[in-house]
């Protein structure tokens, strides 16, 4: 039952997305197999049949030699055919599920606290995005495509010498199905746990090796880069010691196998004698039903590899299923409650909160939540700041509004926006991709009409390369000042009615935070902007201000009320 219920999620995708594809690729891989136990067979019979022709002068003239050798030649063709077919089909099928699988997850990640969870862990979200999928490609190639292939042979051979002799092919069906799957699903029991400590093994070993080369001065620093390698070389040797486990259960295997085998053609070869001796075949069948046998291990024998990897294909199946379907909750980590709804708002109303309560992990130990019955309205065109000390619940009711953590219970409603946060988050690529990151449509023109508009024209005419001038990772090759533009010439490619700031100028000097601050101001006309900060110099471009403490909104004054320059000059200056 738990087999099934990891596998299920996998093999519906699989089945939904190209079924026709999977079903034909299987079809062609029995086709192979069974045209190369047929060649094999009546080249037997072909070969024993004119040995004994030849014997007798008679016999040679009567006998039919065209029909033997074209038959022959068929099967090796389409044997031929059939496995080109089989390979070019099967691998075609697998490489598009696993690459709709990928889309799949990306849509689960990309739900509210998925993206939160997963980069407090990236080494893991590395290997989920290859080693993972890639693990589940055996799924199709190894394991269900050879037992099929291997159950039909089992069949096409009991039904073959089912007319030699009913008994025989009877016997002969239910020996090698039993021993043969038999085999592989005590293979597969057996290397349960070493393939899941292979898959562990390699993922420790990724993280580990990042780690030692991307931290490296760190680790230096701290006295910790002899403990790193110390932590890497013993991942090496846990990965090295499940990798033993594995080969020498392959060997095994192929041992198991390979004495299946000799029994059965043993057994075979003893029936097909005293059917001779008794008169009821000839030599020529005798030597069809033992070249049949001697194949029809084969096909069980690819189940080996199959089995090897079927604990690593089911642990990655268990760890994806959770995010497969964009709806699935993870057993930790509730499905949301509410979401941010796009419904369509009053004509003068940009964002409605009602009683909004959330946890940035979701829930605490205690059930209770950071922001507490949060209620708030902004108007179009209306520019508020969300003030506060650190830790009173800034950022977090900024996430909720912006879909990037789910609310636990109350009303979300927010007209089209975008989010820019303390950091920019930029990829290594090129200034014009990480722009159209934005706005995919863009052109060159646009681009450099919001790059101009951010001040940041000036200095990317200066670089050897324009627009097409590649950054590091994180945006590296750019300053501060830089990357702030950068973000800010991003945030207008979207033309939307609401701009959440969460500390837009952190980090940044003075003479450039008053320059970005000057710009936002002057393009946020038509606009509304919630910004939260704890800077007087943010602060200062709203027409209103909200304070929050301990999750909970405790005060709302408007530009022009009493205690609306109080409350700014308690912000930090400049």
């Amino acid at each position: 039952m738990k087999l099934w219920r990891d596998l299920q999620p996998v093999l519906t995708l699989f089945i939904a997305s190209h079924k026709n594809k999977l079903l034909i690729g299987a079809l062609l891989a029995a086709v192979t197999v069974l045209s190369g136990m047929a060649l094999l067979g009546l080249s037997g019979w072909f070969i024993t049949a004119t040995a004994i022709a030849g014997l007798n002068v008679s016999l040679a003239f009567m006998f039919d030699v065209f029909m033997p050798s074209a038959g022959i030649r068929l099967l090796a063709l389409g044997r031929t055919a059939a496995r080109y077919g089989e390979r070019l089909v099967t691998h075609d099928a697998t490489l598009a599920v696993l690459a709709a699988l990928r889309e799949r997850l990306f849509l689960g990640w990309a739900q509210p606290e998925a993206a939160r969870r997963l980069m407090a862990r990236p080494a893991q979200l590395l290997f989920r995005l290859t080693g993972d999928i890639d693990a589940l490609d055996s799924l199709y190639l190894r394991i269900l495509v050879p037992a099929s292939s291997a159950l039909l042979a089992a069949l096409a051979t009991g039904i073959v010498l089912s007319f030699i002799d009913v008994r025989l092919g009877i016997a002969m069906a239910l020996w090698l199905i039993v021993a043969g799957l038999g085999i592989a699903y005590v293979i597969a029991r057996a290397s349960r746990r070493a393939a899941r400590r292979r898959s562990y093994g390699i993922e420790a070993l990724r993280a580990r090796s990042i780690d030692l080369v991307t931290g490296q001065t760190e680790l230096l620093m701290a006295g910790r880069l002899d403990a790193q390698q110390a932590s890497l070389l013993a991942a090496d040797k846990y990965l090295a010691r499940a990798d033993d486990a594995l080969n020498q259960l392959e060997a095994r295997a192929g041992a198991a196998y390979g004495v299946v085998g000799s029994l059965t053609l043993v057994a075979t070869l003893l029936v097909v004698a005293v059917l001779m001796e008794n008169g009821t075949i000839g030599a020529p069948v005798a030597a069809l039903a033992l070249l049949l046998v001697l194949t029809a291990t084969e096909p069980f024998s690819a189940l080996r590899r199959g089995a090897l990897e079927l604990g690593r294909t089911v642990l990655a199946a268990h760890r994806l299923s959770p995010r497969m379907n964009v709806y699935a909750s993870h057993d930790d980590n509730p499905a949301p409650i509410v979401q941010p709804s796009v419904l369509p708002l009053h004509q003068d109303l940009i964002l409605f909160l009602r009683d909004v309560r959330a946890h940035p992990a979701g829930r605490d130990a205690s059930g209770a939540s950071v922001l507490q019955d949060i209620s708030l309205t902004i108007a179009r065109n209306e520019r508020v700041a969300l003030i506060g000390a650190s830790g009173a619940g800034k950022s977090t009711l900024m996430a909720v509004i912006a879909g990037e953590l789910a609310a636990q219970s109350g009303t979300v409603q927010v007209a089209a926006h975008t989010l820019l946060t303390q950091r920019t988050e930029l990829f290594q690529d090129t200034l014009r991709d990480n722009l159209r990151l934005a706005d995919a449509a863009a052109d060159d023109a646009r681009l450099w009409e919001v790059l101009q508009t951010a001040g940041l024209a000036d200095d990317v005419k200066k670089m050897p390369n324009g627009l097409d001038t590649r950054l590091g990772e994180g945006g590296l090759g750019l300053s501060g000042g830089q990357l702030r533009r950068l973000a800010l010439a991003r945030l207008l490619l979207r033309d939307v009615p609401l701009w959440l700031l969460d500390e837009p100028t952190e980090g940044l000097d003075p003479q450039t935070a008053r320059d970005v601050l000057q710009r936002l101001d002057k393009l946020a006309a038509g606009r509304a902007i919630l910004l939260a900060t704890h800077v007087r110099r943010e602060a200062a471009l709203a027409g209103r201000l909200v304070c929050m403490e301990h999750g909970r909104i405790v005060m709302d004054v408007m530009r022009g009320d009493t205690g609306f320059d109080l409350v700014l000059n308690t912000l930090r200056p400049d």
